[in-house]
């Protein structure tokens, strides 16, 4: 029986991921693009920098801190789901979200 990716499309056994591999590398790109938006929102609203310079001691150790977690969490969570994906679709994902994430900051900064 073939299986499919998460977009239906049909792959043989071997071009998928396997579900740890596509929950942590779907982890990934989640995580790059709220650490992004934690920049921006960090750089723009001073109690959430003052928050996040108390937890830690300094905002950069609390949001890398906070990304570790989140990206451990998701990984669980997404890896227990089954889901998987071949090579180029996660990929493009781990890509995709990387390219957006440095957008979002450099556009922010500029």
């Amino acid at each position: 029986m073939s299986k499919t990716d998460t977009h239906g499309r049909v792959a043989a056994a071997d071009d998928l991921l396997s579900a740890n591999v596509t929950g942590y590398g779907m982890s990934y790109a989640i995580t790059s693009l709220v650490s992004a938006l934690l920049v921006v929102l960090k750089e723009s609203a001073e109690p959430v920098m003052n928050l996040m310079k108390a937890l830690a001691g300094h905002h950069w150790v609390t949001q890398g801190l906070f990304d570790l977690l989140l990206f451990v969490i998701l990984g669980v969570i997404l890896s227990r789901s089954g889901a998987q994906k071949t090579g180029n679709a996660l990929s493009a994902y781990i890509v995709g979200s990387t390219i957006v994430s440095g957008l979002i900051i450099a556009g922010f900064f500029i």
